[in-house]
């Protein structure tokens, strides 16, 4: 039962509603099938399947609010859950920013279901494991992965007429290769709709050839850089500006985005004019679900960030309300322009330079900069006169993803990647003077 289809899932939500006494109601009703295949040690360790379906029902009395959620979907039960619902609301206090429920919306419809995930075989997720093991004993490298494919959805519907349904399917492989004498490490991922366009020997085969490269590590002295950052090195930092890119933060005087004097910078020109960012839920690289997941707002294409300039900030209804703005909803993907070039090609134009796998535990170190740090991992490498040289020790960096934007030298093809937020396409960047502050002695 963990799949329902749009005409099911609608007679649900119908039922529940009816059941309220609230001034509003709104619910929503969204489960999920999941697989896994997990190995290490060139052994497969766990595998599973995981159904789970779940109704989470608020009731709302003026500024008041209450939500329950329940399991079980007999008249009965969905009677007691709209009912305690109801109980938690009279007991809670006024939330002043509390906005009335949205009316009935426009949701662009979005193709993101493939038969070929939904459908996927224990034999599959085992073959898979297997393609990745075979090819790592090949090389003497000791193999340690995740595999995760998914088919879900989820509905929405209140007491004013909205009402929506999405179904999606998703597969993401992660696999790290260790030479056996531990001095080698590499890394790649594969992240997919359709699980017939993943290829997980050839993705280890990627991470295999980083962790032979990568033994005999040498230190390089920390300094400014020109690096070449994979797309997951890439996304790592990108991910954290845009999950501070918010309008209220902003025009506190709390953000990166905040502008002297108030308000905030939107309409200002602050990367490069070739960083392009934007949103759209019917990409068929990275759909995703057409509604905001606070209060069901629809999502539509947004531009960013466009020829270097700041286009729009999420911005909640409340404070679109209070600023006299518009109402933007927070993007459930994220599409970052690129070039044409592979990360090879960007190799070859560069002199001298750093290649990084992916970035790895990124933290905050101030929000008003934007300022980050975190470490290279799984494979980091010494360029010179446009070939590989030597692995090097992997570094701390502490840089600031919006001067990264504003010292692109060169950008690869996008790449589609699992990124905080939902799934994105991010290219390859080359950038000049990027920051490692010190030296990192884990592989």
């Amino acid at each position: 039962m963990a799949i329902l289809s749009r005409s099911e899932a609608k007679k649900i939500l119908d039922k529940v509603l009816k059941y309220s006494k609230a001034e509003a109601a709104s619910a929503q009703l969204s489960g999920a099938e999941t697989g896994n295949i997990r190995y290490a040690r060139n052994s497969v360790s766990t595998s599973g399947i995981v159904n789970d379906i779940e109704l989470a029902v608020e009731a709302r009395f003026g500024k008041k609010s209450g939500i329950a959620t329940i399991n079980e979907f007999s008249d009965a039960s969905l009677e007691k859950v709209m009912r305690r619902a109801e109980e938690l609301a009279k007991l809670s206090p006024d939330n002043p920013e509390s906005m009335p429920l949205l009316g009935e919306q426009k949701y662009m419809p979005v193709d993101g279901f493939a038969e070929s995930t939904a459908d996927i075989t224990p034999d599959q997720r085992a073959k898979a494991a297997a393609d990745s093991i075979v090819a790592a004993k090949k090389k003497d490298v000791v193999a340690a992965g995740y595999l995760e494919d998914a088919r879900s959805f989820a509905a929405v519907a209140n007491t004013n007429g909205l009402f929506g349904y999405h179904a999606a399917t998703s597969a993401n492989f992660t696999v790290t290769m260790r030479t056996e004498n531990g001095l080698g490490s590499g890394w790649a991922q594969s992240d997919v709709t359709d699980f017939g366009k993943m290829n997980t020997a050839a993705s280890s085969g990627i991470a295999i050839d980083k962790a032979v490269l990568s033994q005999e590590a040498r230190a390089l002295e920390p300094g400014k850089y020109t690096v070449i950052l994979e797309p997951s090195a890439v996304s790592g930092l990108v991910a954290y500006m845009m999950g501070n890119f918010d309008a209220r933060s902003a025009d506190e005087g709390r953000s990166f985005m905040s502008k002297k004097g108030g308000g905030n910078r939107t309409g200002e020109k602050m990367f490069d004019k070739r960083v392009n960012i934007y949103s759209d839920p019917s990409s068929p690289s990275v759909p995703a679900q057409p509604w905001s997941d606070d209060d069901h707002m629809a999502l539509q294409r947004v531009d960013w960030i466009k020829d270097g300039v700041v286009q729009n900030l999420p911005c909640s209804r409340y404070w679109a309300e209070q600023s006299k703005g518009t109402a933007i909803p927070s993007p459930n993907n994220l599409i970052m322009v690129g070039g044409d070039k592979s990360t090879a090609d960007l190799i070859k134009k560069t002199r001298r330079g750093v290649l990084v796998t992916r970035t790895w535990y990124i933290r905050m170190v101030d929000p008003q900069s934007l300022l980050l740090t975190g470490l290279t991992r799984d494979g980091t490498f010494y360029i010179e006169n446009g070939k590989i040289k030597y692995p090097i020790k992997n570094f701390r960096f502490n840089e600031s993803p919006v001067i990264m934007l504003n010292n692109i030298e060169d950008m690869g093809r996008p790449e589609r990647v699992s990124m905080w937020g939902g799934p994105a396409m991010i290219p390859a960047l080359k950038v000049r003077d990027f920051t490692f502050s010190s030296l990192s002695d884990a592989v």
